[in-house]
């Protein structure tokens, strides 16, 4: 039996994977923990998984900031180029340096074999290193990893902010050591990821999707008596109550009345009445919903659209900030979908584009060949059997956590 710690942000995309992972994990025998400032995250751990909580003392003023910037990423409306400036200043720096002593505490009090640090999470990848435990890497967001052929100046002013986060954490040299050179796992195919030379140490191992809380009290009676075509309408928490209400006013437009089914996302109190073929719920049990739908529209969120490609639905894509353009841009580049400009797009065009998507087949076609590429890229079971190969070899010369890595890397 080996120890293995994930350490996450309180990010729900970037924590949905680890736990699919944990769980197969568990099923091994191992035993795995989650290193997160998220006390809430117990209710959605694997059954026998950790929580090992970072926590401070309540009267720091830290502790009140951090949970002001924490919420920032849902509250503040960004865009582009913005938006990763934002996200790199005002939320990931902030947040890593705040859990980094707390991430070295719990390390030393758990002792794993393993880390596996979010790409996100670069004080995971630090304190693991520091610590000389050898660490793996879950890329949630590949266009993190793509940003480097696609905009290169975008990449290095990341790669900026991360170095001097490491140096100032006490990691010599200009080396970004985020990304394991042992394993980096990236949750998607390599075909849907698309081309770009990288070094071995990348391993598509496609959605790692399992795990997941059964939301109650949604209404299935009601859904299975109406209409086909049935779909799903998600834009996640990128938008604030006053943005909602616009978007959602173009998809009643498009869609009131029509001869198909919609399952919003969304505030029911946003509005005082819907239509009648809409089911309108702040949580949906999305992963059962998939099977009974025939496309998602959706703001581009790596999970949601690879939950939607692994049942070879196709897409509407209207990306908003951060990564969402570039997956996107990898829905179209597939062929499975279309995408939108949530700044111009009007009801007319959702509409148009929905029914698209529903009524030429070759989308639908293009999605189940990327469902084919995610199921044979092996998902939580091949990447379970990279994580226990990574201990069988991690003394091996080159591979972080080996004494012969660090003599190296710090004296040669």
């Amino acid at each position: 039996m080996a120890r293995f710690a994930f350490i996450v942000p309180p990010l729900t995309g970037h924590v949905n994977p680890t736990l699919s992972l944990g769980a197969e994990l568990l099923q091994r025998g191992h035993r795995v923990a989650w290193i997160s400032l998220d006390a809430s995250l117990i209710t959605r751990l694997p059954k026998y998984g950790e929580l090992l909580l970072v926590e401070y003392d309540q009267d720091d003023a830290d502790k009140k900031n951090s949970e002001e910037y924490l919420d920032q990423i849902t509250k503040k409306n960004v865009s582009g180029i913005e938006s990763i400036k934002f996200l790199y200043e005002d939320v990931l720096i902030p947040l890593n340096r705040f859990m980094f002593d707390g991430i070295l505490t719990q390390l030393e009090n758990f002792k794993p074999d393993v880390v596996i640090n979010d790409h996100q999470l670069f004080a995971g990848a630090i304190a693991a290193y520091k610590r000389r435990i050898p660490y793996a890497t879950s890329v949630t967001a590949p266009a993190a990893i793509k940003m480097m052929d696609d905009l290169p100046g975008v990449h290095e002013w990341e790669m900026k902010q991360i170095t001097g986060l490491q140096q100032e954490l006490g990691i010599p040299g200009d080396k970004g050591i985020v990304c394991s050179e042992a394993l980096t796992m990236v949750f998607t195919s390599k075909d849907f990821f698309g081309d770009m030379r990288l070094p071995g140490f990348y391993r598509f191992v496609g959605p790692v999707i399992r795990n997941r809380s059964v939301i109650s009290g949604f209404n299935w009676e009601r859904f299975n008596s109406m209409k086909q075509p049935r779909i799903l309408v998600s834009i996640g928490t990128t938008f604030d109550h006053c943005y909602k209400k616009e978007f959602f006013g173009k998809v009643i437009e498009a869609f009131a009345d029509e001869a198909l089914s919609v399952v919003v996302v969304s505030d029911e109190q946003l509005f005082e009445k819907w239509p009648d073929n809409f089911i309108v719920s702040e949580r949906v049990p999305q992963l059962e919903l998939l099977p009974h739908l025939d496309a998602v529209v959706c703001h581009g969120g790596h999970n949601t659209v690879s939950e939607t490609l692994l049942h070879g639905l196709p897409l509407v894509v209207i990306p908003i900030a951060y990564d969402q353009s570039h997956v996107a841009g990898r829905v179209v580049s597939a062929g499975s979908g279309i995408r939108l400009n949530y700044r111009r797009f009007k009801a007319n065009h959702l509409k148009d584009a929905v029914y698209g998507v529903l009524q030429d087949p070759s989308y639908k076609i293009a999605a189940e060949l990327i469902q084919r590429s995610f199921e044979e890229a092996g998902g939580a079971a091949a990447a379970a059997t990279m994580l226990e190969e990574l201990i069988s070899r991690h003394e091996s010369y080159g591979v972080p956590g080996s004494q012969a890595f660090y003599r190296n890397r710090f004296y040669h």
